[in-house]
């Protein structure tokens, strides 16, 4: 191992040895506030199974499949199940995994409908363990799981011979079609009367290969092939089991990106025996020192809502590695991780905004191994990862996010990877051109012309800047002076698109020509209906300034043109007819879009222009609508966790609207008290006196006693430890920063 690979692992090790005195004698049962339902409707797009945390079985119920309704598998809207499928994703707009559907049922099957009613009164999920009962079948099922392995039971209660089907065909797709032809190879081998095991290789949202063992704890009797349909390959096999009503039949199932071997290995090291029991609770005991980590003060709503989106936020990303540390990564390369830790499910975009900050103060264990996967991910690649599921890429957002993420790690001091070559992969991705970057032309013109990017090119060129701001920082602490004058240039290149007449984000062509005719109102969406904006539209998209709001607010013209215009976003309505599926952009307040990203940071900006009472306002409000302890709770996609990160974020009272400055930006703190428990034995305090439903504004602000004087609060006074503590009020003239005028600069870096 060369040196500086060993460096970085010895942190990593570490990390691990500190995470375990953090999370000793935990005795409060935090999981009992955890509601995996929530998300479960609408386009919340959640599921309800048995995980770890960034584990790689996601085992869970399927009563879908074919469209954008079921990108998880499941919507709890439906009364009928399909099966149980190993591996799901987290609140995504796409949809792929659902791999080795597993389906349970008594006597025979009329015209092959295999599916069953279920009881949803009797429907439970836990962290960790799930259970439902299918009506139709008599027959109850139990879900709970390992890292790299799922394990079923299966308790069958009528008085009819009892069967299992297990379709290996089966997989989440985006139309009902694509399950004859998204396995393009397959093979399969009955061991014993207790195994199967064989590997898939499978086309969705990305190509990639998963090899599997499924052993039962009773021998069945009897196998039979059902027939395969046009384009098939591979199979679905019906399994009979000789039982008496009440008896039950477990089943594991082992997978792993590189080997039937490693698939075999992972039931032998994480699942050994036949104790569901056992699993069940070493998976709730899992989660609860994870939620551990933050001790709220609340209602029982506000805790469940509060405890839920920890517990979504880190579903992923998910640990893809065999025991022994190999993992198939890009380009189908076999590679090693010597302590066990190689993380895909990376949707960047996202969760580079909120999810990936919170996670250097929630997991700071994780981050190092954060970082080092997406490095391994470039060194294979060739770029860093955009949207990486089970390693493999999918291209399917915009940007170079990865870069945010590891200069904000880099900048908070992580020390558990090599910087030069952090660098070195961060530069060579923002110079070289590859999909959706095509820095020859972002650089001839300092933009990207919409006639010759016809797609997204306001939003490539608005999110392109951010990442350059990014780069530019790390420059600079690396003392690459010349680097880091050229990445700051490029992070202004959003003063080319910005419109002095409409005062917005405006495409241009090649020949500095404004896009006509103009509909601000309209929204953009790739994949179907084109356009100028990424899941959005001109309004949405002003306010992706990151990096640069005192810029932004001098181009409209200072603090009082910027608020009204932040004013009309909240609540201008269109009677724009949209075309193509724009169902993403959701979470509406006027044209302000919660329910998607680039919207995330927008509420806070009223504090740079000195309105701080409207940003309090406002999170309330979002509080109350978008954020509910029902399966059509959330107002979107939960996105792997960002959606999750925004209300964690907000509760505590401060987001991170330029989520590499170390700093967050305050807000409003919308619980009593939490305590943060951070590493080496320290806790940071967050209490809000007098907080009420009317009492939503601050009127002050201590830190450690000490008044603040500012709109910031920065990492490191949060990770020190200590107390912050806002004083509310139900009058916004008192709000706390209204009585300081808003001379304090936000501090430019890397803008010239």
């Amino acid at each position: 191992m060369k040196r500086k690979e060993c460096f970085w692992w010895v942190f990593a090790i570490i990390g691990v040895c500190l995470l375990s005195i953090r999370c000793s004698n935990v005795k409060e049962d935090y999981c009992c506030y955890v509601n995996p339902f929530i998300g479960n409707a609408d386009n919340g797009h959640t599921f309800p199974g048995a995980c770890v945390p960034f584990g790689m079985i996601q085992v869970s119920p399927e009563s879908g499949n074919g469209s954008w309704r079921y990108c998880s598998g499941f919507n709890i809207e439906d009364d009928s199940i399909m099966g149980f499928s190993q591996n799901h994703l987290n609140g995504t707009g796409c949809p792929d995994l659902g791999d080795i559907l597993i389906l349970p049922f008594c006597g025979d099957i009329q015209n092959e409908k295999y599916k069953s009613r279920y009881e949803k009164e009797y429907q439970k999920a836990h962290p960790g363990y799930y259970s439902v009962v299918l009506s139709d079948f008599g027959v109850e099922v139990e879900l709970t799981a390992t890292q790299r392995t799922a394990m079923h039971r299966y308790t069958f209660r009528k008085a009819e011979p009892a069967h299992i089907l297990v379709d290996l065909q089966s997989g989440i797709v985006s139309k009902n079609e694509q399950l004859r032809t998204h396995v393009i190879d397959a093979e399969m081998q009955l061991l014993d009367q207790y195994s199967i095991v064989g590997k898939n290789k499978v086309k969705m949202w990305v190509e990639r290969e998963f090899f599997y063992v499924i052993k039962f704890d009773k021998p069945y009797i009897d196998i039979e092939e059902l027939q395969p349909q046009e384009g098939e390959k591979a199979k679905r096999l019906l399994l009979s089991f000789d039982l008496k009503p009440g008896e039950n039949v477990q089943v594991k199932v082992g997978l792993s990106t590189v080997s039937i071997e490693g698939a075999q290995e992972a039931l032998e090291k994480e699942n050994p025996d036949w104790n569901f029991e056992k699993v069940k609770a070493q998976s709730a005991e899992a989660w609860n020192n994870l939620l551990s980590r933050i001790d709220v003060s609340g209602t029982e709503e506000q805790k469940v809502n509060f405890y839920t989106s920890i517990y979504h936020l880190c579903i992923q990303p998910n640990n893809i590695t065999d025991v022994d540390g190999r993992y198939r990564g890009p380009n189908d390369s076999i590679l090693y991780s010597p302590i066990g830790e190689y993380y895909s499910t990376l949707s960047l975009w996202d969760t580079y905004r909120a999810a990936h900050p919170l996670y250097t103060l929630l997991v700071p264990e994780k981050v190092n191994g954060f970082v080092n996967s997406m490095l391994s991910h470039c060194d294979t690649q060739g770029y860093l990862p955009i949207w990486a599921l089970w390693g493999k890429e999918n291209h399917c957002m915009i940007g170079n996010h990865a870069i945010p993420v590891i200069v904000d790690a880099y900048l908070k001091g992580y020390k558990g990877f090599d910087p030069e070559r952090a660098y070195e992969a961060i530069r060579k991705s923002s110079l070289e051109s590859h999909p959706k970057s095509d820095w020859e032309t972002y650089n001839q013109y300092g933009y990207y012309p919409f006639d010759l990017i016809p797609e997204e090119s306001v939003s490539r060129t608005l999110e392109s800047c951010y990442d350059d701001y990014c780069v530019a920082q790390m420059a600079k602490e690396l003392g690459k002076k010349e680097d880091y004058n050229f990445f700051s240039k490029r992070a202004r290149a959003y003063t080319s698109l910005f419109d002095p007449v409409t005062k917005l984000m405006r495409g241009k062509d090649s020949q500095g020509k404004w896009r006509e005719p103009f509909d601000p109102f309209r929204l953009s969406h790739a994949g179907t209906s084109g356009g100028d904006y990424t899941e959005g539209n001109a309004w949405q998209y002003v306010w992706h300034v990151q990096h640069d709001v005192d810029s932004l607010i001098e181009m409209m013209g200072g603090n009082k043109a910027f608020t009204a215009k932040l004013d009309s976003l909240f609540w201008l309505e269109n009677n724009t007819v949209n075309t193509g599926f724009v169902s993403d952009v959701t979470g509406l307040i006027g044209q302000y879009a919660h329910g998607n990203e680039p919207s995330h940071h927008v509420a806070y900006l009223y504090n740079y222009a000195g309105e701080f009472w409207k940003t309090q306002k406002l999170i309330r409000e979002i509080f109350d609508h978008f954020y509910l302890p029902v399966s059509d709770g959330l107002c979107g996609n939960d996105d792997c966790g960002q959606m999750s990160a925004w209300y964690l974020f907000s509760a505590m009272g401060f987001y991170p609207v330029d989520p590499i400055s170390k700093e967050y930006i305050i807000g409003a703190p919308q619980l009593k008290e939490m305590i943060l428990r951070l590493e080496g034995g320290k806790n940071f305090i967050i209490r809000a006196e007098g907080l009420s439903e009317e009492n939503k504004y601050v009127k002050a602000v201590f830190l450690n006693g000490k008044e603040l004087k500012r709109f910031r609060i920065f990492h490191h006074e949060i990770t020190d430890g200590g107390i912050l503590e806002f004083i509310m009020t139900d009058n916004p003239s008192k709000s706390f920063l209204s009585l300081i005028h808003i001379s304090e600069p936000t501090r430019r870096r890397g803008i010239s």
